[in-house]
């Protein structure tokens, strides 16, 4: 078999292996999400207590994120994503473990902390295989982490249904997804450091050029997370809708995110990252004005639609761009990374707080208004847009740009 043969060979398993990556990565949180009750239960923690415990993921992760470049250069990266996926699996154990607040916040720090560098450590594996490949590969990347997700929380619900203990549900799920997780590890790309190559800093402030580009993803994860916890409530609450109705409709914001992500690719590589993100920017400021001028169930439930399918595609490109931006990938991608998980975790209360003051709909006014600076500020992505590779040989796995 010839070295061009085997390059190629090589490369495209990686892809799969980093898909399966991501699959994990999204079961965990699903596996997690869907017993959040149970654990509160179980720690016997109220719900503003609750909500001040789940600030800690995003909190672990901002402060570990940095140190993944740091991880992969003294590891390699192959076995620097081994570890930190192994980890990230094994944390998903310790919130079910709280007997109350202050030991659910350490452990919720831990599992956030794990979380972060393992996204970190993926992504930056995800952009080298897609630069290899030379096509858009990180949209169905992030489609296998919502397809992983689904997974999770089907089985979560079901666990939940059956009333297992989540102890139990979450040891099992660990320990299959640690041997799932380690085992396709084992065909992602060595990458390791250059000879001389200094090691990235353990703490630093992300470059300008990740903080433009995680504006960006701040507009996109804000409308994620406003319409994932709020979508529900505001069709039952402004349009009088079922509660199965409106279960219904995160349920397809959620499926249409996820198949958006498997099939943005195509329409990533034929029209290129700048122009993909402008157009989704417009679907989700269309979707934004059916939720807000909605007055019926089904006006909404579309517009929540053309939101996902507007969001889906913006925060793979997001890490595309920041992987190519400058001269330590990993750097760039914790600080897009950052950014993100700080819009997460503020979305849902901020929509919950202006609701409060003024009215659920009004809150949607500012999810729409948000959604603007997608097309408006699509530019700044364009280190997405690949330089098309006319060698023959432009697959082969080579030294680390």
């Amino acid at each position: 078999m010839s070295e061009v043969v085997h390059g190629r060979l090589e490369v495209r398993r990686a892809r799969y292996a980093v898909a399966a990556v991501f699959a994990v990565h999204g079961a965990v949180t699903g596996s997690f999400a869907t017993r959040v009750p149970w654990i509160q239960d179980h720690a016997g923690v109220s719900a503003g207590q609750l909500g001040l415990a789940l600030a800690f993921p995003a909190l672990g992760a901002s402060v570990a994120m940095p140190l993944a470049g740091r991880i992969s250069h003294r590891f390699g990266a192959r076995t620097a994503l081994r570890g930190l996926i192994a980890l990230w699996t094994l944390s998903l154990v310790l919130p079910s473990l709280a007997p109350d607040l202050l030991t659910l916040c350490l452990a919720l720090f831990v599992y956030g902390a794990t979380a972060g560098m393992s996204d970190v450590a993926m992504n930056a594996l995800g952009v080298e295989v897609e630069n290899r490949l030379d096509k858009s590969i990180m949209s169905g990347l992030h489609g296998m982490w919502s397809a992983g997700a689904l997974i999770g929380s089907a089985a979560g619900t079901l666990a939940a249904h059956l009333g297992a203990d989540a102890r139990l549900h979450h040891v099992l799920a660990a320990a299959v997804l640690t041997v799932t997780g380690v085992t396709a590890c084992a065909w992602v790309l060595d990458l390791q450091p250059a000879k001389n190559e200094e090691p990235p800093p353990r703490f630093a402030l992300p470059p300008r050029s990740a903080l433009l580009i995680g504006a960006i993803g701040f507009c996109a994860v804000f409308a994620e997370g406003a319409s994932l916890d709020w979508s529900a409530v505001y069709l039952r609450d402004q349009l009088g809708a079922s509660a199965g109705l409106a279960a219904a409709c995160t349920t397809g914001f959620t499926l249409t995110m996820a198949i958006a992500r498997i099939a943005g690719d195509r329409v990533v590589d034929r029209y290129g990252a700048v122009r993909t993100v402008r157009a989704s920017g417009v679907l989700a400021v269309l979707g934004g004005l059916l939720i807000v001028l909605a007055r019926h169930p089904a006006m909404a439930m579309g517009g929540f639609a053309l939101m996902g399918l507007g969001i889906a595609v913006v925060v793979p490109l997001c890490f595309a761009a920041a992987g190519r931006s400058g001269t330590n990938p990993s750097l760039a991608i914790a600080g897009v990374a950052t950014i993100t998980y700080t819009s997460g975790l503020i979305a849902p209360s901020a929509i919950g707080l202006l609701a409060q003051a003024t009215s659920l709909m009004v809150s949607f006014v500012l999810v729409t208004v948000l959604s603007c600076g997608l097309a408006g500020f699509a530019r700044v992505l364009r280190a997405g847009d690949r330089t098309k590779i006319t060698r023959p040989d432009a697959a082969v796995p080579g030294p680390r740009p």
